[in-house]
């Protein structure tokens, strides 16, 4: 399901590995060494090929075609490998960040239940005739959206679900004015639904500080830790973004929110946003991140393209107050 990049020799073609100093009978050692590595599934790695086709190809004909007007979705890929690695057929997943559904429409299709919270009531509705699209084509689980700001989880959530969900899958938004879609015209390319809502109800954590975002994000996730069921799981994909030029790092805000909201940090994975072609990484960046790299660039500024979420994974502690 999941592909993984080589690795290259680091002397290269041709060469053979520096051997000096070794005991007799190391060779052996590290050849099995080698055959243990290479033995590692993909599922155990901290690089997720999330990116191996499109945006637009993984959602084709798997959701709705509205779901393109949400600013800032989550790949489908990632959340079913979140959902693939840390539950099992059954299980209850939770996302409190939910948008147009990605997270529950995954769990569904892979046998799992869900539920999900979203603030915006455009987001909801999409999210909800998501889940019967995915019900049309056969998904098993069953899932639902409420709608509220998450901030408040444990007033908007059944008091039945208490300890009952195994895993979170979400993201937090990345500021006002987001990824959004792109479309040249006479006047050059224009950008459209960039943003979580049209500005006027600053309820939206989008529209709050770094400082403002995180402390809403520790609300979210201390409500989701009573949810959780002793030991469960919370993945938060999150990549930082630019503010004037300089980067936003949202990664280490969300570490923080965790630990304040009593989670524990067990993981940091990295979900590629490129695909992996022949030992070689193909970006998939925007119009606008291209365009704003290539200024920076020229500006003197050694800025690379994002290619890359940060997966940050806590775990809720258990009975015992330790990690499993």
């Amino acid at each position: 399901m999941v592909a993984v990049a080589k690795h290259r020799s680091p002397q290269g073609p041709g060469t053979q590995p520096d051997t000096a100093g070794a005991r007799p009978g190391a060779g052996g050692r590290h050849r099995a060494y080698d055959a243990q590595h290479r033995a590692v599934g993909p599922d155990g790695l901290s690089v997720w090929a999330t990116a191996q086709s499109t945006g637009p190809v993984q959602r084709k004909g798997r959701y709705t075609a509205e779901s393109v007007k949400h600013p800032a979705r989550m790949l489908p890929a990632i959340a079913a490998h979140a959902i693939e690695h840390y539950t099992q057929p059954g299980d209850l997943v939770l996302d409190p960040m939910c948008g147009i559904g990605t997270t529950l429409v995954e769990a569904v299709h892979a046998g799992r239940d869900a539920f999900g919270i979203e603030y915006e009531s455009r987001w909801s509705d999409i999210a909800d005739a998501n889940i019967k699209h995915a019900h049309t084509q056969g998904a098993t689980g069953r899932a639902s959206v409420i709608r509220g700001d998450s901030t408040s989880i444990l007033s908007l959530v059944p008091s039945a679900l208490t300890g009952q969900a195994a895993l979170v899958v979400t993201s937090p938004p990345y500021g006002p004015t987001v990824h959004g879609l792109v479309e040249p015209g006479e006047g050059g390319v224009r950008k459209s639904d960039n943003s979580y809502n049209d500005g006027t109800d600053r309820g939206n954590l989008a529209y709050r500080d770094l400082t403002g975002l995180a402390d809403g994000f520790a609300l979210i996730l201390a409500g989701c830790r009573t949810l959780l069921r002793p030991g469960g799981v919370v993945v938060v994909t999150a990549r930082p973004w630019r503010k004037h030029g300089q980067l936003v790092d949202l990664p280490s805000a969300v570490i923080g929110a965790g630990v304040r909201a009593g989670l524990i940090p067990v993981d940091r994975c990295v979900a590629l946003l490129a695909a992996v072609r022949d030992d070689q990484l193909v970006a998939r960046p925007s119009f606008f991140q291209l365009q704003a790299v290539r200024k920076a660039r020229r500006a003197g500024t050694p800025m690379h393209l994002i290619a890359h979420e940060d997966v940050l994974v806590f775990q809720a502690p258990t009975e015992g107050g330790v990690v499993t």
